[in-house]
């Protein structure tokens, strides 16, 4: 799954150490001051609903900021240069404005606790048991990816055996979550979106510094790989090639539409931390709070890539030498003294127990919630649900140690992650659109749009991609395909079956469908939270402009 070469031991000392214990030390406080506000299942599961619209943000953008997403974006800028903005500034922007905006009122209205709840409110059990045991699984598979990444990663940083850094790493993990449930894992995240930017703008800074400012990056870059290198948009006409093997159709529909909009809004490892908001309106602006920082991200990950590329050319380019999976890494050995690299590892040790986390504890929710109250052990006590839910966090954790290694054939992590949201997310989301916008849509449609949108895409993966039965450049090419694929056969076949079956009657809809409203949905906004600038409207808009103002340098 991702291999570092050898030779990038880090000269770690004393100093490094002390602040990594430092770092640990104040997790488990994190996690024991949490404890005390856990009385409920809903504390443990949500926080109680109870959180300011500024900490649910932070942690909304640090959930998706993991290890995996430093260390593949950064491989992905080293392999594909300015192609790989396009997974920010349009493939995620316009969907977390449109979860905002469009369906946190929906999500947060409805008083549902998970994703899945709502697809059993809006189609009933069938699709809501299916949507609930393919998150589950989804779930652990992506957790399990940061806990393993984490070990190869120390491995070779550290001298660690690969597993002390899992037992270490998990164990920290699973105390945490377990002690104060999701407001342990929601203020941590906060404390890692700070300690892995104090470790990625030294990184980057030092380096830009060192390859002569970003004209000299430049000049170095379009001279060994050519002008297109650092455009975004350049050489994706359909027919044409370029390093990421995709056009601009696929790259607008597959990356930009379908994969996006799947994976921001219907990926419950995002979704819950805005549930946990303490009102609609800070639940609204959750994901457009943290559309900001998202924005400027690629500048202390995609750049450091680029750095890194010219710093050691070779990256990629020999087997059993330097890989892009080793950009940050070799940074990290070449760049930065004592201290500063103790500040270092420990963001990369942060950023993976972020994603980990964020699984873990989207994975307890669903599981305990959606499968095991809803169909194995109704009605109990809430303590009962308490305790089975801290129960489930070791599960999780344990099983997540284990699916790591299906991954293991993947050279580059984010093809591997995308490959997971392209088969879980899109068929997800296209039975979400559809059924939000469609009062028609019967319970039927949904289930059978899920299940034929999750075997299309990995038909089409495993068998058409695969087999070599039709021709893609890459992996993200064949990504971006099985996205459309996915997204194209769930419309259909919900189109069709909802014709020939009968829908819900409409009184069951209310808040559910758009154009209805829940009581719910008719929360007054609380005190300040109707000043100009915390406008839900302001927030998106400007977020998307913003977006588009940064591809103007990579146009041309």
């Amino acid at each position: 799954m991702i291999t570092l070469a050898e030779g990038l031991r880090l000269p770690t000392n004393g100093l490094d150490y002390t602040i990594l214990a430092i770092y640990f030390a104040v997790v488990l406080g994190i996690g024991f001051a949490a404890r005390r506000s856990v009385r409920t299942s809903l504390d443990f599961f949500l926080s109680g609903r109870s959180l300011p619209a500024w900490v649910t943000g932070l942690a909304f953008v640090a959930a998706n900021l993991g290890a995996t997403e430093i260390l593949g974006m950064a491989a992905n800028g080293a392999q594909y240069g300015a192609y790989t903005v396009h997974w920010y500034w349009i493939g995620a922007i316009p969907a977390m404005v449109f979860l905002g905006l469009v369906m946190m009122p929906f999500y947060y209205g409805s008083k549902v606790r998970s994703v899945p709840e709502f697809l059993l409110h809006r189609f009933g059990p069938s699709s809501h048991l299916l949507s609930s045991v393919i998150f589950a699984v989804s779930s652990v598979l992506i957790a399990g990816v940061n806990l393993y990444a984490m070990a190869i990663v120390l491995q070779a940083l550290l001298g660690w055996p690969q597993w002390l850094a899992i037992v270490i790493a998990g164990l920290f993990v699973l105390l945490y979550i377990t002690i104060g449930g999701l407001s342990s894992a929601i203020y941590n995240e906060v404390l890692q979106f700070f300690v892995i930017l104090a470790a990625l703008i030294p990184l980057t800074v030092v380096g830009l510094k060192r390859v002569g400012g970003w004209d000299g990056l430049t000049h170095s870059l379009t001279s060994s790989h050519g002008d297109a290198f650092l455009t975004a948009w350049k050489g994706t006409g359909i027919g044409d090639s370029n390093p990421l093997g995709a056009n601009w159709l696929t790259i607008v529909l597959g990356l930009g539409f379908v994969m996006s909009f799947g994976y921001w809004t219907t990926n419950f490892a995002e979704v819950q931390r805005a549930l946990s908001a303490k009102n609609l309106s800070a639940a609204k602006r959750t994901p457009l709070i943290a559309a900001f920082p998202k924005i400027f991200i690629p500048l202390v990950v995609v750049v450091p890539g680029l750095i890194a590329l010219v710093m050691e050319p070779t990256l990629g380019k020999t087997d059993g030498g330097l890989q892009y999976n080793d950009a940050i890494p070799v940074l990290m050995r070449d760049l930065l003294p004592n201290g500063v690299l103790g500040i270092a590892v420990t963001g990369l040790l942060a950023a993976f127990m972020a994603g980990m986390a964020a699984n873990v504890s989207s994975f307890n929710t669903v599981f305990t919630n959606d499968i095991w109250a809803a169909y194995l052990k109704k009605g109990r006590e809430d303590r009962y649900y308490l305790a089975t839910g801290r129960v489930v966090t070791a599960v999780g954790v344990l099983i997540g140690m284990g699916t790591a290694f299906i991954a293991s054939s993947f050279s580059n992590i984010m093809n591997y992650l995308q490959t997971l949201f392209s088969f879980f997310n899109v068929p997800l989301f296209v039975v979400f659109i559809i059924g939000m916008f469609w009062k028609r849509t019967s319970a039927a449609a949904g289930f059978w749009g899920l299940l034929s949108g999750t075997v299309a895409a990995m038909v089409n993966y495993f068998w058409f991609y695969k087999q070599g039965i039709i021709s893609i450049p890459s992996d993200q090419g064949a990504n971006f395909v099985s996205s459309i694929v996915a997204f194209v056969v769930g419309a259909v076949v919900m189109f069709v079956v909802t014709l020939v079956t009968r829908p819900k009657p409409a009184a069951s809809l209310a808040g559910l469908v758009y154009g209805t409203r829940s009581p719910g949905m008719e929360e007054l906004p609380a005190e300040g939270d109707d000043a100009w600038y915390r406008k839900p409207a302001l927030l998106g808009w400007g977020a998307i402009v913003l977006a588009a103002v940064c591809y103007i340098p990579f146009s041309f």
